[in-house]
């Protein structure tokens, strides 16, 4: 842990809330269902909406809120849209979830 009389308050504040507004987001399990299959690869909304057993309006929703905050991109191939992980931080987090909660118990760490 870094001596916390060398580091800079203002820069540690504002890592903070960018952190926070992270968690907030990821806090909703529709949300975190939803960055945990687009993690794996692009999907569209009709394989999201399959996949993840999540219906119209939520799922619009939740997927507009992720596109708020910055977490997905979009691209469009006609009438699809397809949604695809734009947050390196977002997935790091996503990855260590994933080996906290979801990995076989062999594969997780101690």
């Amino acid at each position: 842990m870094p001596d916390t009389r060398t580091l800079d308050l203002d820069r540690l504040r504002a890592s903070a809330d960018r952190s926070c507004a992270l968690l907030k987001t990821l806090s909703n399990p529709d949300r975190l269902l939803l960055l945990c299959r687009i993690s794996q690869g692009e999907c569209s909304v009709g394989e999201l909406e399959e996949a993840l057993e999540i219906h119209q309006p939520t799922l619009s929703q939740q997927l507009g809120v992720l596109r708020d905050e910055g977490l997905v991109d979009t691209r469009r191939d006609g009438k699809r849209i397809y949604y695809s992980i734009a947050s390196p931080e977002a997935l790091a987090l996503m990855q260590v979830l994933y080996e906290q909660f979801c990995a076989p118990p062999a594969r997780r760490r101690r």
